[in-house]
Formats: C-alpha cells, sequence, structure tokens
C-alpha cells in the first residue's frame, strides 16, 4: 500500500494500517522491572529528532520518506510542539476555526452528498507539514522479537514510513496510534519518518478552546511483543447490592496461540492473597464471578486500590510477561429519584475542567505537572475533573485512581465553528451531525477512548465531546459506550440544542454556565435527569464570586450533583519580553496570531505557571463544605 495524501480531505479515512486500541496496560519481564518501573520491553525514541518544515504540502518533496534521504541537519525535541520551537505561528482561538476569513472551506458531504472538498487540505495553503526523521538501532535484547511504535499524541494527522515503506496513517490527536513495524525493522540502522500536518478533516472535531499546536507532543516508544503477549484486558469489579461483597471479573486476551500457563492473581493492600488461580494459556482467558467477601470501596475519601498480577509462562515455568494493574470495587448508579449515586451515597462533584498545560512546553506536560496537579486538588478540595476537551496522558488516568479522583473521560471532539456563528446556533454545515460519511469517525474516538482507559476505577463517567451540537453521530458514540459498559454514566451536554435527542444521548442534564435561578427552575419541576454543569463559574479575571448560590442548591436538592469549574488552569506562554528582557506570561492575542479570543485562553484558578489566583480560596472554602 502507498499513501495517500488525499486522506487528509476525507473524513472517512482516520486511521490506515493502525492497531485496534487496546488497554493501556503496561508490562515488564520480571518482577524485577516491575519494581524498578523500567521495563526492558519498551525502548523510547523520545529526544533529537531530525526536522524540516514547510508551509504547505506543495511545497514538500516528493522522495522524503525514501531511505537514504539527505534530510535536513536541523533537530527538534520529542515531545515538543512544532509552533513552541518556531517554527510556526502560534495562535490562539476560541470558537472560530483557525482558517475563518482568510480560506473559505466547508466540511466534506456537509453541505451536500456530492460536495467532498476535494483538496482542501491536501493542497491546503495554510496546512503545515512537518517531517521527522530518526535513525534507530533496535536494543539488543529485542531483537528478533515482533516491534510495535506507539505515538501517545500527534497532532492532527501523521503518515508513518519505515526504511523506504510505507507503514499507515492516523488521526485523533490525543489517543495513542501503534503500528506493527515487524515486516520492515532490522536490527540496526533503521530511518524511520513521520511526516505531520496540522490540519485534516479532523480539525473540524478538533476545534476546542486552546492555542492550536501540531506536532509529536506526546512519547514514542517501540515496543517488543513477547510470544504469548496479553494483547487486551477488560478488567469488570462488582459491587454487590448490599455493598459489602463483590465479584471479579477479567477477560484476558493474548495475542497467538502459544503454549504455557497464565497466572492470576489478586492481592489486597497489605500483601494478602485473594485470588490465585491458573489457566492453561490461550488466545482468549477469562477469570469470572470469584467471590470477594468483605470489600473496601472506592472513593474519593479511601481511594483503595487491590493489585492485579498476570504471570504468563512458558511450558518450562519460566516467567515471559507480568502485567500489573491496580483496579477497585465502586459503583455509580441513578436511583429511581433520579439521584447520582455513588456506593449507595449520593454523589456530589466538586470540579474543575482541566486543559493539559505547561508555560513552556504546551500541551507537552510532564509527569511533575500532573503530581503538582492532584496536589492542589487535595490542597483545595476538589475532588473531580472533567478532560476537556480530550483524553489526557495516560498516566493522568493511574494517578487519579491513587489519587481518589472522579473522572469524567471526555472524547477529543469539538465542532464549535461549525454550528456556532458569531454567537447564534447556525448549524448549516454542522458536523458530525447527522452525516453517515463522518459517523465511523467519531464512533472510532469514542472506541479508543473506551478500549484504552476501561480499566481505570477513576472514570465515573464518559462524555462524548464538547460542543459539538447533537445529531445521529454522537448518538450512536452514546449507543456504543452504553453497549460496552453498564458500569459507568454517559455525558454529554450539547444535546439541550436539540431536545429530541435526550431520550439517546446522556444519562445526566448537563448544561453550562446556567444561573443559579435557572438551576433551581430544572430542579422545582419534576427532573427526570440528575442535573449538573459540566462548566460553570467561568473564571476569566478577578471571577468567582457568588459560588455559595450554586452550592447552596446542593442542600436543597439531591438531584443537582455539582459541577466542574472553567477551568483549572490557564492557557499562557512564559517568553521574554523583547523590551525589559523579564519572563513574562503572553495569551492570546500577543503573538500577531489575528483572529483571536485574547484572554478568554486565561479561564484558570491558577496562572499558567501553577501559582493559585485569589479565586481558589473561594473554591477551596465552598468545596470544603461538600467534601
Amino acid at each position: 500500500m502507498k499513501a495517500n495524501i488525499k486522506w487528509l480531505d476525507d473524513p472517512e479515512v482516520f486511521r490506515v494500517n493502525q492497531l485496534p486500541a487496546h488497554s493501556d496496560h503496561q508490562y515488564y519481564k520480571n518482577y524485577a522491572e516491575w519494581q524498578n518501573n523500567a521495563t526492558s520491553y519498551k525502548q523510547s525514541l523520545n529526544g533529537k529528532w531530525n526536522f524540516e518544515f514547510y508551509q504547505n504540502p506543495i511545497e514538500v518533496p516528493k522522495d522524503f520518506y525514501q531511505k537514504n534521504y539527505q534530510y535536513s541537519t536541523n533537530k527538534i525535541e520529542v515531545p515538543s510542539e512544532i509552533e513552541l520551537n518556531n517554527y510556526s505561528q502560534i495562535q490562539y482561538i476560541n470558537t472560530l476555526i483557525p482558517w475563518e476569513g482568510k480560506i473559505f472551506r466547508r466540511p466534506a458531504y456537509a453541505l451536500s452528498p456530492e460536495e467532498v472538498e476535494e483538496g482542501s487540505f491536501s493542497r491546503g495553503k495554510d496546512n503545515t507539514v512537518g517531517i521527522y526523521f530518526k535513525k534507530f538501532d533496535l536494543n539488543k535484547n529485542i531483537r528478533k522479537m515482533p516491534i510495535h511504535i506507539q505515538f501517545d499524541g500527534v497532532e492532527r494527522a501523521m503518515y508513518l514510513w519505515l526504511n523506504g515503506h510505507f507503514v499507515g496513517y492516523a488521526e485523533d490527536s490525543f489517543t495513542p496510534s501503534e503500528f506493527d513495524l515487524t515486516p520492515y525493522v532490522e536490527d540496526e540502522g533503521n530511518e524511520l519518518v513521520v511526516e505531520v500536518f496540522k490540519h485534516s478533516t479532523a480539525s473540524w472535531l478538533e476545534d476546542q478552546d486552546m492555542f492550536r499546536f501540531s506536532g509529536i507532543f506526546r512519547d514514542v516508544n517501540l515496543l517488543a511483543i513477547p510470544e504469548g503477549h496479553l494483547i487486551d484486558l477488560d478488567i469488570r469489579p462488582q459491587v454487590d447490592d448490599g455493598f459489602k461483597d463483590g465479584k471479579f471479573n477479567a477477560k484476558l486476551q493474548f495475542n497467538e496461540e502459544a503454549e504455557g500457563i497464565v497466572r492470576v492473581r489478586v492481592l489486597n493492600e497489605d500483601g494478602e492473597s485473594l485470588l490465585d488461580e491458573t489457566q492453561e494459556l490461550s488466545e482468549k482467558v477469562e477469570v469470572l464471578n470469584k467471590s470477594f467477601k468483605d470489600i473496601h470501596l472506592w472513593d474519593n475519601h479511601h481511594p483503595y486500590l487491590y493489585q492485579l498480577l498476570i504471570e504468563v509462562r512458558d511450558t518450562d515455568g519460566n516467567l515471559i510477561e507480568l502485567v500489573p494493574y491496580k483496579f477497585g470495587f465502586r459503583k455509580i448508579e441513578i436511583n429511581k429519584n433520579h439521584v447520582v449515586l455513588l456506593n449507595g451515597k449520593r454523589l456530589i462533584i466538586n470540579g474543575v475542567n482541566r486543559h493539559e498545560w505547561n508555560c513552556e512546553r504546551g500541551r507537552a506536560i510532564t509527569q511533575q505537572d500532573m503530581v503538582n496537579d492532584i496536589k492542589t486538588f487535595k490542597e483545595n478540595n476538589i475532588n473531580a475533573v472533567r478532560t476537556c476537551h480530550y483524553p489526557n496522558q495516560i498516566p493522568w488516568y493511574y494517578i487519579c485512581d491513587e489519587a481518589g479522583i472522579y473522572v469524567m473521560a471526555e472524547n477529543n471532539l469539538e465542532s464549535h465553528a461549525t454550528w456556532q456563528k458569531m454567537g447564534q446556533v447556525e448549524p448549516s454545515y454542522n458536523v458530525p451531525g447527522d452525516l453517515p460519511q463522518w459517523k465511523e469517525a467519531v464512533v472510532d474516538r469514542a472506541r479508543t477512548n473506551y478500549e484504552t482507559f476501561k480499566n481505570h476505577t477513576a472514570i465515573l463517567f464518559w462524555s462524548l465531546g464538547n460542543e459539538a451540537y447533537a445529531g445521529d453521530d454522537i448518538a450512536a458514540m452514546n449507543e456504543f459506550y452504553k453497549s460496552h459498559d453498564d458500569s459507568r454514566l454517559t455525558h454529554y451536554e450539547g444535546v439541550c440544542h436539540r431536545p429530541s435527542y435526550r431520550d439517546r444521548i446522556s444519562d445526566v442534564e448537563s448544561r453550562m454556565y446556567m444561573p443559579p435561578k435557572e438551576v433551581e427552575e430544572y430542579l422545582q419541576n419534576n427532573p427526570d435527569k440528575p442535573f449538573m454543569e459540566c462548566e460553570y463559574m467561568h473564571d476569566m479575571g478577578n471571577s468567582d464570586g457568588g459560588m455559595n448560590s450554586y452550592i447552596e442548591l446542593l442542600d436543597k436538592y439531591p438531584q443537582y450533583f455539582g459541577g466542574f469549574i472553567w477551568d483549572f488552569i490557564d492557557q499562557a506562554l512564559l517568553v521574554t519580553d523583547p523590551v525589559s528582557g523579564k519572563k513574562v506570561l503572553r495569551y492570546g492575542g500577543d503573538f500577531d496570531d489575528r483572529h483571536s479570543d485574547y484572554e478568554f485562553s486565561g479561564d484558570g484558578l491558577m496562572f499558567a505557571d501553577r501559582t493559585p489566583k485569589p479565586a481558589m480560596q473561594e473554591v477551596r472554602y465552598y468545596y470544603g463544605l461538600h467534601k
């Protein structure tokens, strides 16, 4: 197969040769590797890559992917943002699409089935291109093994070659893209080429309120696949109706029919064995309905996690692969009175919306950033986070499991510009809408979000996306989640614009910035769904006053279960002021990036350098009333 640049124009092409999404479990060769958190089955490709930048696809040389191509000596750090390496215009934009007023575009098929918009991005004069080159040798211990490559995040569309051979294509900037390199990889002298386009049809679906970056902004790793490798893990803990006992269920999928055994163990926090079962290794292994007595329930106050250990051994008993995973027992449900319950008790969300942000690195955040944010949550009585408006880095979900932070896991979907025009609802070319040509792209985003993060106890809600209007395609996303997962609730605010879809979209009634009086009116009129504000207390400037007007409703109406403040941290960049020579924070509009929504990038409870604003005191006090 050869790469086709026209895939950029086609919403029905969003993954080519990409491996199916699977659980985010880590795997190790032995217990020592696990204890040291260093697996020999993984080889990092992070670091300096050679790099070429082009203003549009037309400028790109035709033979750049061929082996022995004489690429540039320019270097770029992976992971990082292309724009923050001074190659391209830094731009912040909120509700408009980045090319509005400059280039006329409409989404393919949005105006009629005949309007395919060929060349819209493949010949787009504004579609910047970054080409990454990496030479590598395989670590000696993984040679002769099947090799995959995993990109944890690439904005916005990527093509991949190895040693001159086309490997695959991927969209969806914020979920992992994994490819099989085995047919083309060599022990030494490999030449990897990644072509990254800033825009494709995916840009219509990724119109979030944020700085518009591009590039390889998350980790890149080679993954060696041992014989009898665990491909996918599906953990299903169940809590009995009395909330005292539970059942453990797990489905394991392995990559091939290899001879050996699988040992499944579960330990409590004291290291005591609760389950120890051995089965013959086969493509599918199931451990079902294993009763656990007197379980510890997981919640924000007591995030109790059990340790699952999966051992894969050969016929001689040698350990080939070790997979550890922590899980908890918890149950979220809506009772007959339309009250959201967690473990049989009323759930109250003291939440924040959180963009991934570092004032020097953009969305290429670090592990320490995540640790610092959890510390801030705990200090200020924040018990929940909405991953606005895309899946976050994988470690974040593990940290939330450990810390007892309730997660609304949001899909990478926002199409604001296609239905809201200058503040008015005008969906004449909305995507995904009811368009069959866009349906599979958004359902695939739901599938990837679910498959990757399905084992995280902290996730209580699957959010279908943000500000993308509503229609058959988003209803199909909701249907996917409901058909695959009965242990969580679905959420989507945008269905309020098309009330006829209320029965097909979202388990909860969700709104943005609804005044307290209107919230109370809903709650007083026999609500058929529990109510939350997925965004409220817009914290721009000296804001966040009057929070008590919302908090008081929690004491009056059990169907109201809180919300997520907009938002946690400013999006601003730390730069050197050319006049004073001092380091300063710059916001939207400060980079000659017209058009712009200016200080709308500064809505956080913290400045972009993670210094709390005065508003955080208000949050700490009022969220502390309902811990």
